[in-house]
């Protein structure tokens, strides 16, 4: 089985996140909602892992190959996650943060580069100064913005999938997420638990808890975006649960508006004579 009752039992491993997209939405707007951000509390540590992940469309057709490593030095983690696409294409995101007591985003910068992508892109965040930098490209036509922002504590860009993990005991929750369309936009992330579903590594049963992660712009531009048919597309995430949680897939756009793509777990093999 894969994602969403068809997952294929590979390799689970403790990854540490994956982004999620920057909205496409032809506008966005601060954030207008009535639900109050949260800082979630860190049940879960992360540290040293490393893993291999396969990026597929909705019909199961494998287009990239990913990895994501992490590493812990001074309190610090530092997570790297890489999807090189059969066109080329590349898709990078290193993201730095800390974990005593709640999690804290130190910065996030995310490359989006090659014919996969209709915008070429490339994002810098710096929780620490408030910087917030962008050099984009349409149809040829480059655009820098370069700002100095108020962010918010609960920034969650680049540690979606580790809230999620420490969310286990918590059934919903509220985060904060730098979107970019280029410009850069704050929206909030409601996340949901949805139910528990089984999945299989070959013969082995296990429990995975699935999460529903909305954008949430909130008041009348969220109707806005309704109205329009520009509401950004959810994501659904599943999450193995025990004394260790660990991530086991994800659906939904990898960028912008993009297309409904699959992250699966992938493990390496032999070449062939072994």
């Amino acid at each position: 089985m894969g994602i969403g009752g068809r997952f294929d039992g590979r390799l689970i491993w403790p990854m540490r996140s994956f982004v999620l997209p920057s909205v496409g939405l032809l506008f966005l707007f601060p954030y207008a909602g009535l639900i109050c951000p949260d800082e979630v509390r860190v049940h879960y540590t992360e540290g040293l892992a490393r893993g291999f992940l396969a990026l597929l469309t909705e019909d199961g057709t494998r287009i990239a190959e990913g990895e994501d490593s992490q590493v812990l030095r001074n309190g610090v983690v530092t997570s790297r996650l890489t999807f090189r696409f059969y066109d080329g294409s590349i898709y990078e995101d290193e993201t730095k943060f800390t974990q005593h007591g709640t999690y804290k985003l130190l910065s996030d910068h995310v490359i989006q580069k090659g014919p996969t992508f209709p915008m070429q892109m490339e994002t810098w965040l710096d929780t620490t100064t408030g910087q917030v930098k962008v050099n984009s490209s349409k149809n040829g036509k480059p655009e820098t913005i370069n700002q100095t922002l108020d962010l918010p504590r609960d920034l969650a860009n680049g540690i979606v999938f580790i809230i999620v993990k420490s969310m286990l005991p918590t059934p919903q929750t509220t985060v904060s997420y730098m979107a970019f369309t280029p410009k850069p936009n704050l929206v909030k992330l409601a996340i949901t638990q949805e139910g528990r579903e089984t999945m299989r590594t070959d013969r082995a049963p296990h429990q995975a808890t699935r999460f529903l992660v909305k954008v949430d712009i909130g008041g009348i531009p969220g109707a806005m975006a309704t109205v329009v048919g520009k509401k950004p597309a959810d994501m659904h995430m599943w999450v193995i649960g025990g004394t260790a949680p660990t991530f086991a897939g994800s659906e939904g756009p990898l960028y912008g508006d993009g297309p409904i793509w699959r992250i699966e777990l992938d493990s390496p093999r032999w070449e062939s004579g072994h």
